[in-house]
């Protein structure tokens, strides 16, 4: 296959026992449920993306304001989420290069460092959510300053970062822990919240739309679901992680990855849900439909289902932020190192990503208004790394007979336009507004 090769896969940090633990798969010498383990790592690490802070916010706001009307918005975006995920894995597994080095390859450098400063753009917006986010849950919970919960944040996500090093496994491990803490938590405000699954399961599936304020959650929504540094980091996290002998073997490890996006985006799909449905039964349906805000959803939540509610709610909500913020910095060396060739190192990456946030804090900014806003700049940027991704998960020249078949270019295609119509929709109402 073209691409990758065993000593760049060792230079990326995937362990030799990874790797010869998907060579005995793809040799018919380990089945079942253990074959999946030396495939699965990527996509719980990209899952942290759809369930940043940014969702927190937008996923509040839209079950207090308008109930369980939304709920169909997060349905979309993820199994939106899912293909393009899958499609980016894809990549990155049959050409052995990530979106951003495939994009150099095949663009001037004057279009390269465009799409890269764009995708810049989007990391900030990225950076500022997760950041926030966390810091909001250390100052409310520990009641510290915001500033401290930013530079708090600052310290614990290097320190995580600091494991590539010793290879990506314990990386995964700890992304995975941290997003099964998430999961936990929901459970538990799931069972305290006691939301009504029939309209949960209809609002799921029925569309609405309302006015301008919905329509700016609904971007929200998306940009903060569909979230584009991770498409990019994506491509790399399985570039050379296993590399495949032949087109079957190929088609082997192409199946394991969809396998492995469809549990861990699942999981973060069931989150998002989750995080919606709580926000309606209990603040929507509550009484108390004008919680707008992180801090006022833990301050109105205490009372009403109790302090540890309120307190498994902030805890979800750090190990949101620092877990993505751990993956916005990886997704911006990948963007940076991928489409102009060069990189910097990573205690340089995440002070330059801060400075918006300590910016933010500074002039006293409503920080859930800022997280809101970051989503629909992730937006705005979203279809870029969406367009580029179809351009070349559909052209031979780069897939060979890897190329998505007819079927999942339509999805795809039917996916991207709805998003840049929602894009297109938000200017709109915002310019006559």
């Amino acid at each position: 296959m073209a691409g990758a090769s065993a000593e760049r896969a060792q230079r990326a940090g995937w362990s030799e026992q990874t790797r010869r633990a998907a060579r005995d798969v793809l040799e018919g010498r380990r089945r079942g449920w253990r074959a999946l383990i030396p495939f699965a790592g990527p996509a719980f690490i990209a899952s942290v993306a759809y369930m940043d802070p940014g969702n927190f916010a937008t996923n509040v706001q839209g079950g207090a304001s308008f109930g369980y009307n939304l709920l169909w918005v997060v349905v979309f975006a993820n199994v939106t989420a899912m293909l393009f995920q899958s499609l980016s894995a894809k990549l990155g597994i049959v050409t052995g290069k990530n979106l951003p080095e495939v994009c150099r390859d095949n663009f001037s450098r004057p279009a390269a460092i465009s799409m890269w400063l764009v995708s810049e753009v989007g990391a900030m917006a990225t950076d500022l959510a997760e950041s926030l986010g966390a810091a909001i849950g250390l100052s409310l919970l520990f009641h510290l300053p915001l500033l401290a919960g930013v530079l708090i944040t600052f310290v614990v996500t290097y320190g995580i970062l600091s494991l590539q090093a010793t290879g990506f496994r314990r990386i995964e491990t700890l992304i995975a822990a941290l997003v099964g803490v998430i999961a936990l938590c929901y459970l538990v405000e799931t069972v305290l919240a006691r939301p009504d699954w029939g309209q949960i399961a209809y609002h799921s599936v029925v569309p609405w739309i309302g006015g301008q304020g919905a329509v700016l959650l609904i971007v929200g929504i998306i940009g903060a679901t569909v979230m584009p540094h991770v498409i990019y980091l994506h491509s790399s996290l399985t570039q050379g992680r296993v590399v495949p002998a032949n087109r079957a073997e190929a088609g082997v490890v192409v199946r394991y990855s969809h396998l492995d996006v469809l549990i861990a985006l699942g999981i973060a799909g069931l989150v998002n849900m989750a995080m919606m449905y709580m926000s309606a039964a209990v603040f929507h349906f509550g009484g108390h439909p004008e919680v707008a805000s992180i801090e006022s959803a833990y301050k109105t939540l205490t009372p009403l289902l109790g302090w540890a509610a309120a307190s498994v709610f902030l805890i979800s909500l750090m190990a949101s932020g620092i877990s993505s913020s751990v993956v916005g910095t990886m997704a911006g060396q990948v963007i940076m190192q991928g489409f102009v060739g060069f990189a910097v190192p990573m205690w340089v990456r995440r002070v330059v990503t801060m400075i918006p946030t300590i910016i933010v804090v500074a002039l006293g900014v409503n920080a859930t208004q800022a997280l809101i806003v970051s989503q629909v700049v992730l937006s705005l940027v979203l279809p870029l790394p969406l367009i580029l991704l179809l351009r070349f998960t559909n052209r031979k020249s780069v897939m060979g007979d890897m190329v998505n078949k007819p079927l999942v270019r339509a999805l795809a295609v039917i996916a991207a336009v709805v998003v840049m119509a929602l894009n297109i929709a938000l200017l709109w109402q915002t310019l006559r507004g």
